[in-house]
This record gives structure tokens, C-alpha cells and sequence, in this order.
């Protein structure tokens, strides 16, 4: 699979809304969540195609949903601070080249620990590991 210079960039502003707080670890972690989705072996992968469309199909990472208060900074209606955005760039250049390996066992789930209820898909999900603010799973139906 080809990545664009729209896939990386789109990775990147992901991982700023979903784990800007996080070390570069933990977004490397985040991205490999998204990694794992856009190479799921399928044709036509449900999750959408290539990292673009993995990371903003509808409902999957809350900071591409309009109602987020990230979503402006998303689409460049407000400034991401250059510093932030460019870490988020370094895990996202770095997942996508191959360079770092998958922390995470092949999750292709997470949620934030600040959440007050975990979601009900992790109830018989297998849980792979805990970093940072982040609980990463596979196996969710």
C-alpha cells in the first residue's frame, strides 16, 4: 500500500487529538492502534482505507467528530502549537516507515484511562497493554 503525504499528515493530527498529552511512546502506541486497522489483510477493510481513511471514518477516533473540540485544530480552522504537532509527526513517520515496533501486541482498540466507564466493547475484548493514559486491546467484536 502507497502512503500519501494526506496519510501521514492526517495520522499525525490524530494522534495530537487523541494523545497530544501522551510521550512520544504513547503516541507511538496510539498509531499503532491505527496501523493495525490499515493493515487488517482485508481488501476492502471496514475500517476504511489507507491511514486517511482509517483515522477519520465516522465515529472511530473522537477528535475527527464535529461535535470534538479538537476538530477545528484538525482541519486547520484553529493553530496547532508547531512543538506538539511535530512529536505527533515523529510517531506517525516513524509507525508508518517501519521503525519502531508494535507496542501493543496488535491492538487495534483503545480508550483513555480518564474515561469514568470503560466502553462495552472492552468487556470480552483481550486486553494487550496499559501505557500511559491508554488500555490497548484486540480480539474486540
Amino acid at each position: 500500500m502507497s502512503v500519501t503525504e494526506k496519510d501521514r499528515d492526517v495520522l499525525a493530527r490524530t494522534l495530537w487529538g487523541e494523545a497530544r498529552g501522551e510521550s512520544l511512546a504513547g503516541q507511538i502506541a496510539v498509531a499503532w492502534t491505527i496501523r493495525n486497522r490499515v493493515n487488517d489483510g482485508k481488501t476492502k477493510s471496514w475500517w476504511g482505507e489507507g491511514y486517511a481513511g482509517v483515522c477519520q471514518a465516522p465515529y472511530q477516533f473522537s477528535c475527527w467528530n464535529k461535535s470534538d473540540p479538537n476538530y477545528p485544530s484538525l482541519i486547520g480552522a484553529k493553530a496547532i502549537p508547531f512543538r506538539e504537532l511535530a512529536q505527533a509527526r515523529i510517531a506517525a513517520d516513524q509507525v508508518i516507515d517501519g521503525k519502531v515496533p508494535d507496542p501493543t501486541g496488535g491492538a487495534t482498540h483503545y480508550y483513555a484511562i480518564t474515561m469514568k466507564k470503560a466502553p462495552d466493547w472492552a468487556v470480552k475484548a483481550k486486553e494487550t497493554r496499559r501505557l500511559g493514559g491508554h488500555v490497548f486491546f484486540k480480539d474486540v467484536s
